[in-house]
């Protein structure tokens, strides 16, 4: 709830206008650290202008929502769990608006740049922080790349030559992509008032053509059959419904955060971003819920009879297009193509901005390199914004479908979300006297069950993910150790490995569960049901466990003194 807050609204970055190009947040000035460690003067989004409102944050949240997930989730949902696929974009709403209204608390009281990649530094310092921002950015530097390969996809289907037979792109389809990936990247080289008013753009054309889309497909061909047709409701059971989650259900409905990771751009953070993160999980469900239930209901009865493998036939790229031409909406398949170049393109110029932000806020923090905290005369962090730009490229290279990766990304995206709910029980306890213009109520409750989501979404997503997911993060903190290795000691904060040693129990926990457990090709030795009891359990103790071998109070004051002054 927001709870009664002194008048003054509490801002933990101060801004000052931008005036020489190319410098970084922390060059040494009257009052201002020397370079190479955290300015103790200013916070950690300094540079950035503080532009971004109501509207503003809400959009860039909701834009990151609705995207390719839309155009491709209900499909995905269906093949895996039938009509029951309603059922995980239910269950999908529920569970993470609980992770919202943790990042809605972090965001209010800790408005800064990054902020994924920041709270768990905040609360359990470097090492923890590392791998959470290391996660973080995985999943938003790879979202812009999906995203048009997404749009891509769909436009193979009109303008054939841009998808191979293997489903890789072709030379055109690369070029079209980098096009792409290389316009949403120099809107935002433009300063974020320029992606934020692209962005509000995108967005109303987002969210309305979906709500037109579900209101012609209702009116046109709604077949109430069709919710029990093809082995009835539930065609997979409950294995189905869990299985759909990770396999386009939750990539779809993620990207609430996005208003957080911009909380130092924002005007008044305290009152926005919390509003701006619950407002957009809420509407961006309900699209995706009506969505779905219009998709069931306009599928050709005859195509579902024997089974969901392939319900829309040919049109697996572009499922409501197909529906639409088969229904004689000539008109709403244009719609939808154009659709398919506006909803993936929005989400991936925001996921360009955040991917930048978040490297920014590591290279602030020592995890990179002090390149990535410059900022130019707009408060822009340029060479962050490159740096996404050339992974996007990179991420082009022949890699599995569209499916395969979300699968991926979401688990990725999950671990990251579970850091969230230990940071904010963590800082409660460290920082019990920052105004906090957000309060989650029952934080203690709702921040392990929030842990205990994340853990399954990312179980659900089966074995072969989390053992992908594994090895990145080895080779993040391969890149972290090189990198710290070459800076003189005492340049950066101690990496406080005792508040980091319980990541390895949860990761390696995590991965010997699914390699035992029920999804993707786990060993399936552990019994349905009983799995989930387990991971319920484990993701508990585990959570004990991450708040209690926190950083000495001494030291966790001074951190946030130094880094929020």
């Amino acid at each position: 709830m927001y709870g009664s807050q002194p008048a003054a609204r509490h801002r933990a970055v101060a801004v000052p206008s931008p005036s020489t190009p190319g410098r970084e947040t922390g060059s040494a000035g009257p009052g201002q650290a020397p370079p190479g460690s955290p300015d103790p003067t200013r916070g950690p989004g300094s540079g950035m202008a503080p532009r971004l409102g109501l509207v503003g944050l809400t959009f860039v949240s909701l834009g990151s929502i609705i995207g390719s997930g839309w155009l491709l989730g209900a499909l995905t949902a269906a093949r895996v769990a039938g009509p029951a696929s309603l059922v995980a974009w239910a269950l999908a709403g529920v569970l993470i608006l609980g992770l919202a209204l943790v990042h809605a608390e972090l965001g209010a009281s800790y408005p800064v740049a990054g902020g994924s990649a920041r709270y768990t530094h905040l609360a359990l310092g470097p090492l923890s922080g590392f791998v959470a921002g290391w996660l973080a950015w995985i999943q938003a530097v790879a979202l812009a790349p999906i995203e048009a390969e997404a749009a891509l996809s769909y436009l193979n289907n009109v303008w054939p030559g841009l998808i191979s037979p293997q489903g890789t792109l072709t030379g055109k389809g690369l070029a079209l992509g980098a096009a792409a990936l290389g316009v949403c990247t120099v809107v935002n080289v433009l300063g974020v008032q320029r992606l934020a008013d692209t962005n509000s753009v995108a967005v109303i054309w987002k969210f309305l053509v979906p709500v037109l889309t579900v209101i012609t497909l209702m009116a046109v061909a709604f077949h109430p059959g069709n919710f029990h047709a093809g082995g009835g409701f539930a065609p997979f059971g409950a294995h189905g419904v869990f299985a759909a989650l990770p396999a386009g259900v939750v990539f779809a409905l993620q990207g609430f955060e996005q208003a957080v990771q911009m909380g130092a751009e924002a005007r008044d953070p305290g009152r926005d971003v919390p509003r701006a993160v619950i407002l957009a999980t809420v509407l961006g469900t309900a699209v995706y819920l009506l969505l779905a239930i219009a998709f069931l209901g306009a599928l050709s009865p005859a195509g579902i009879a024997g089974g969901w493998s392939h319900p829309v036939g040919n049109g697996d790229y572009g499922p409501y297009a197909t529906i639409a031409t088969g229904l004689g909406l000539g008109w709403l398949a244009v719609l939808l193509y154009i659709d398919a170049v506006v909803s993936p393109g929005g989400t991936a110029l925001i996921y360009v901005g955040t991917s930048a932000r978040l490297a920014y806020s590591m290279g602030q923090t020592g995890y990179l390199p002090r390149a990535l905290r410059r900022l130019d005369r707009r408060g822009t962090p340029v060479v962050s914004i490159l740096l996404a730009y050339a992974i996007g490229l990179v991420m082009f290279l022949p890699f599995p479908s569209w499916q395969q990766l979300v699968t991926l990304i979401s688990s990725a995206t999950f671990l990251t979300y579970a850091f969230a709910p230990v940071a904010l029980m963590v800082l409660r306890k460290v920082d019990p006297d920052r105004p906090r213009p957000f309060r989650l109520p029952l934080a203690p409750l709702l921040a392990r069950v929030a842990f205990t989501t994340s853990n399954l979404i990312v179980y659900w997503a089966g074995w072969e993910n989390d053992q992908k997911l594994a090895v990145a993060i080895f080779a993040g903190l391969v890149c972290f150790t090189g990198y710290r290795a070459t800076q003189p000691p005492g340049r950066w904060p101690p990496l406080e490995w005792r508040s980091a040693l319980w990541i390895v129990p949860w990761l390696g926990g995590l991965t010997i569960i699914s390699w035992l457990g029920q999804f993707g090709s786990g060993r399936g030795v552990i019994p349905f049901w009983v799995d989930l009891g387990v991971i319920v359990v484990f993701s508990l103790a585990v959570f004990e466990l991450a708040i209690r071998v926190t950083p000495p109070a001494a030291r966790s004051r001074a951190l946030l003194e130094t880094e929020l002054a």
